[in-house]
């Protein structure tokens, strides 16, 4: 390990520098690494703590590649969906960036469509039926069948194959949601209007983020190793509240690991990979997965003795990681509540008088309604006791406008 800031640093950029980018910034950090936090707009949070910052537009294939030519770091860590994937393919080709956990990985899951055909029709994995569609009419004829191909049906989900935090997804219980669910995913898509996955609903019981840390072993070769599952809600699916470890069988718990594994290991490189997999009994179905740190995940930082973070950044970097469970624990999502910038946080001290709980404000220029600008975590020995005190902490901080 170099020292930052000097000839022999190790330099390590991040595209894109949110909440999570943060936390891995501040992890790499620790680590004696040089940090550079891109963004598409100025004082993101990881910007804030890094070494350099930039802002610009990461969709812009031409942006990215200067970028990335002039500061010439070690490894390209890709954080959000919306970038030029192909400039990262063509760049590691040529041997001039080094992509966690690979450009291919980078591409394929950016992309919903490239990592559910890979999961259901290259690997062979249980998934919801699923088609894809370019316009209001293929997804009415995909739901209803009338393409000459068996219906998805209702309920359903409707996503645009590239969007994050839930954004342009929705449900569809009947005729008269089509439209409204395909106007928000052509709003929600993060590369404006387009395609869309529309799957049938899976009547699961629960599901769940299986964390998977691909990272080197004692003789240096890539091992796969496991993190307790996260339970976790979803609203619109934008996560609100997670908790680990959750229970579940010991048959489910060895299928997920085995659909994890199957995934990661045909996307290889190094670094977390969070996988979300749908549960009902024994039986395990491949949702999605993110080949970084997950934002359920962010539950790790009070339960495990390396949080996800951490353990990114350990395996990036190609050092021993340990994914062991320190306490049970859950987190709650702090909502802006307003659309302001410039906002305060009141009952922060309120929320850290609940027993067992921190929190993590994030820093974001600017507010929204629905958007996420803190976490509350909490641990103890019961769960559900974790889960509780981790919605009363997160409720009792109020963002306002200044």
């Amino acid at each position: 390990m170099g020292t930052p800031l000097s000839p022999s640093a190790t330099r390590v950029m991040l595209l894109g520098s949110g909440e999570l980018g943060k936390e891995v910034l501040i992890a790499l950090q620790r680590l004696g690494v040089e940090t550079i936090a891109v963004d598409r707009y100025a004082q993101a949070p990881g910007q804030q703590v890094a070494h350099h910052a930039h802002v610009i537009a990461m969709s812009d294939p031409d942006q990215l590649r200067a970028l990335i030519e002039r500061e010439k770091p070690d490894l390209v860590v890709p954080e959000i969906e919306a970038i030029a994937t192909p400039v990262l393919e063509a760049l590691e080709a040529e041997g001039r960036a080094t992509v966690i956990p690979t450009a291919r990985a980078a591409r394929l899951t950016m992309d919903r469509e490239g990592i559910r055909r890979l999961a259901a029709e290259t690997l062979g994995l249980p998934t919801s039926p699923y088609r894809f569609c370019d316009s209001m009419a293929e997804l009415q004829a995909a739901i209803d069948g009338t393409d000459g191909r068996p219906g998805i049906g209702y309920p359903c989900i409707v996503k645009p194959v590239m969007s994050s935090s839930g954004k342009g997804q929705s449900k569809i219980d009947g005729p008269a949601d089509v439209r409204k669910a395909w106007d928000y995913a052509m709003a929600g898509g993060r590369v404006g209007p387009g395609r869309v996955i529309v799957e049938g609903f899976i009547d699961f019981d629960y599901e769940i983020t299986q964390l998977t840390v691909r990272a080197n072993g004692p003789g240096g070769e890539v091992q796969t190793q496991f993190c307790d599952p996260i339970g976790h809600v979803q609203v619109s699916g934008d996560y609100v509240e997670s908790w680990q470890p959750h229970p579940m069988s010991a048959t489910a718990l060895a299928r997920s690991r085995e659909i994890a594994r199957a995934v990661t290991d045909n996307l290889g490189g190094r670094g977390v990979f969070g996988v979300e997999l749908f549960v009902k009994g024994d039986d395990v179905w491949f949702s999605e997965v993110s080949p970084r740190p997950h934002d359920t995940g962010m539950v790790t930082m009070a339960t495990q003795w390396q949080s996800e973070f951490e353990l990114h950044a350990r395996a990036i970097l190609g050092l021993p990681v340990d994914t062991a469970l320190k306490s049970p624990g859950a987190s709650a999502v702090i909502y802006g509540g307003v659309d302001a910038q410039d906002i305060v946080f009141e009952g922060v001290a309120e929320a850290l008088a609940v027993p067992n709980s921190d929190i993590r404000l994030f820093g974001k220029p600017e507010s929204f309604t629905r958007r996420r600008m803190g976490v509350a975590l909490v641990h103890d020995a019961d769960v559900e006791v974790a889960r509780r005190q981790a919605k009363l902490a997160a409720g009792k901080v109020r963002p306002r406008a200044a």
